[in-house]
């Protein structure tokens, strides 16, 4: 009876790890050891990052949104607690666009929470 090897099984999981680890630098798109410790601490980066993301695009909707209720001569919080009181639901991602693309409907928004 013929032993088996591990030749095949082993070379499809170095191969997936390279394919993965492409574009990284020096050896750690070349080797196998350092390609898998690459690899796993992209994934790590790309888990935490997702989270992140949308910490950061909440923390520029807000500065957008401070930013033109300030010129209006509104505090960020005293727009919100007014919508709230208000009655308006409107999420920051779409106050932050009306703030930047369209002032003056922004403006009548401010205008209702504030009264």
């Amino acid at each position: 009876m013929p032993r088996v090897t591990k030749a095949k099984t082993a070379k499809a999981k170095h191969k997936k790890i390279l394919a993965s680890t492409k574009g990284h630098y020096g050896a750690r798109s070349r080797l196998y050891k350092t390609a898998k410790q690459s690899s796993i601490k992209s994934l790590q980066y790309a888990f935490r990052d997702r989270k992140n993301k949308k910490r950061n695009f909440r923390k520029l909707w807000i500065a957008r949104i401070n930013s033109g209720s300030r010129v209006l001569g509104v505090s960020y919080s005293q727009l919100i607690n007014g919508l709230s009181e208000s009655k308006i639901s409107l999420n920051r991602k779409i106050l932050s666009d009306l703030a930047i693309n369209d002032a003056s409907t922004f403006e009548k928004i401010v205008k209702t929470a504030v009264k």
